[in-house]
């Protein structure tokens, strides 16, 4: 299977910490960048020499958070298209709608026990491993 190139957007240290420990724990050798809000992830997105596969969203972070960077992403013709999976505590209906209505891939809440939590990453893993991804190897500037 082949690898990802992952942007895991969360604010949260112990979610970051989770996700990357399942990947290691299912032998993913995903490349993992991690931003801890919506302004750090532009950055990223803006200034790293390759792209990503697909980005990891939380949505309530400081500074900018996922629904504001969602909007930003989902405008710019170079980001559009990259899969975003957002990954959250909210189970608000408003907030899912408005997630959709910008035209994510996926959304899925933090189970708080661990073992489910891991179960639910390496399905979302699996799944886009499969997938033909537009990303490229490199970006084009």
């Amino acid at each position: 299977m082949k690898s990802l190139s992952i942007l895991l957007i969360d604010d949260d240290e112990i979610e970051r910490i989770k996700f990357k420990k399942v990947c290691k724990d299912i032998g993913s050798a995903s490349n993992i960048v991690e931003a801890l809000n919506g302004k750090q992830a532009l950055y990223f997105l803006n200034n790293i020499e390759f792209s990503f596969d697909i980005i990891i969203l939380d949505l309530h972070m400081p500074k900018m958070n996922g629904l504001e960077l969602l909007a930003e992403l989902k405008s710019n013709t170079e980001f559009k298209n990259i899969p975003i999976i957002i990954m959250s505590n909210s189970e608000d209906l408003d907030e899912l709608k408005k997630c959709y209505d910008f035209g994510i891939s996926g959304y899925f809440t933090k189970p708080a026990q661990y073992s489910k939590y891991a179960k639910k990453v390496k399905s979302l893993l699996k799944y886009w491993k499969q997938n033909k991804l537009i990303s490229k190897e490199h970006k084009t500037t």
